[in-house]
């Protein structure tokens, strides 16, 4: 593990993650220049441009780019925290809500919800989201085993299973569904920040927030997670019970971003092991670290999501599947030669 100083981190963490913010509002289909997004969010535009112009800049970074900026960087937060909360209870470095069927289960929840109730967004989508993914959740501890040597050799092959058979279903459904809504929700299923909205931008926060508050609220625990269940044990752990807990909050995370962003993958796999790279992932900074990174790489998966094609918007999704798959072949290949 390569160490650096802390503050050094912290430092250019921060003054990256603000560049990244005014990049997300500046790039688009509509050029924006940083001068006209900085004085808009100091609410002093120059006075040389013309009125109309400013309420066309005003109407598209404040109600169009910041709501979608702020969504991604929060999705990138409780993916990445998601995935270390994995990593770290499973002792499994391979582990992502993505590969271990969470967020398949959950899109499944939610697409159920579609096809029942005829609607994308509504008060059950969350929670159809959050009843798949503990459905995904509990399969998968049934699947792997009891014991905890079972447990990480078979909780990655038994969730990419888990994934496949979701998708199928969803698949399923979407084959008998209006065609005119197929496509709205296929392109919703690949992950999108189309739908963000200053209305549904405060559930998001307050899930991630106090997951993220209770991560660091037990840490310690964590911290003895990774020594292995017997050490854990004796330090006074209830294992079974906290690494239950700490699964179910990993699923509320999922559910959430899926039920509002769709299904995006690998970020909860790349982010931690980056991170990692770094600095110790039990820590309170780790925790943070982790945290402010996700966020800081989702915003550009978003800027490229927007900017990649003239006129178009590439899903979410296939981005961060394409950059996770170089990253997940190169991680067995560096771990193959290591072994």
């Amino acid at each position: 593990m390569f160490k650096v100083n802390h503050s050094g981190i912290i430092f250019l963490t921060l003054a990256f993650g603000v560049i990244s913010f005014i990049a997300s509002l500046s790039l688009g289909a509509a050029d924006i220049s940083f001068s006209d997004v900085t004085s808009s969010l100091l609410a002093s535009l120059s006075t040389d441009k013309d009125a109309s112009e400013v309420i066309f800049y005003e109407r598209i970074i404040w109600e169009l780019r910041m709501p979608r900026a702020i969504l991604a960087f929060l999705a990138g937060c409780g993916l990445a925290v998601s995935g270390l909360i994995l990593q770290t209870v499973t002792r499994n470095p391979l582990a992502d809500p993505y590969l271990f069927g969470i967020s398949s289960g959950a899109s499944l929840g939610v697409v159920i919800s579609i096809v029942l109730l005829g609607s994308t967004i509504s008060v059950v989508t969350p929670v159809a989201a959050f009843a798949g993914s503990l459905v995904a959740m509990l399969m998968l501890l049934m699947i792997s085993g009891r014991r905890q040597s079972q447990q990480v050799e078979s909780m990655l092959l038994a969730g990419v299973a888990l994934s496949f058979l979701f998708s199928s279903f969803t698949s399923l459904l979407l084959y008998h569904t209006d065609p005119q809504a197929v496509t709205a929700i296929l392109f919703w299923t690949m992950g999108s920040f189309s739908r963000a909205q200053w209305s549904i931008l405060w559930f998001p926060a307050v899930v991630i927030i106090s997951c993220v508050i209770m991560m660091l609220a037990y840490r310690r625990q964590l911290n003895a997670m990774l020594l292995g269940d017997e050490s854990a044990t004796t330090l006074g752990i209830n294992v079974n019970r906290f690494r239950l807990v700490m699964l179910v909050l990993s699923s509320l995370i999922t559910a959430t971003l899926v039920s509002l962003c769709g299904g995006i993958g690998f970020v909860g796999l790349m982010i931690p092991h980056i991170v990692r790279f770094f600095v110790s992932q039990g820590t309170v900074f780790g925790i943070m670290l982790t945290a402010l990174v996700g966020g800081v790489f989702m915003i550009w998966v978003d800027v490229l999501s927007r900017v990649v094609l003239e006129n178009q918007e590439l899903p979410v999704g296939v981005i961060t599947s394409a950059l996770g798959s170089l990253f997940f072949l190169s991680l067995l290949y560096f771990r193959k030669n290591k072994a």
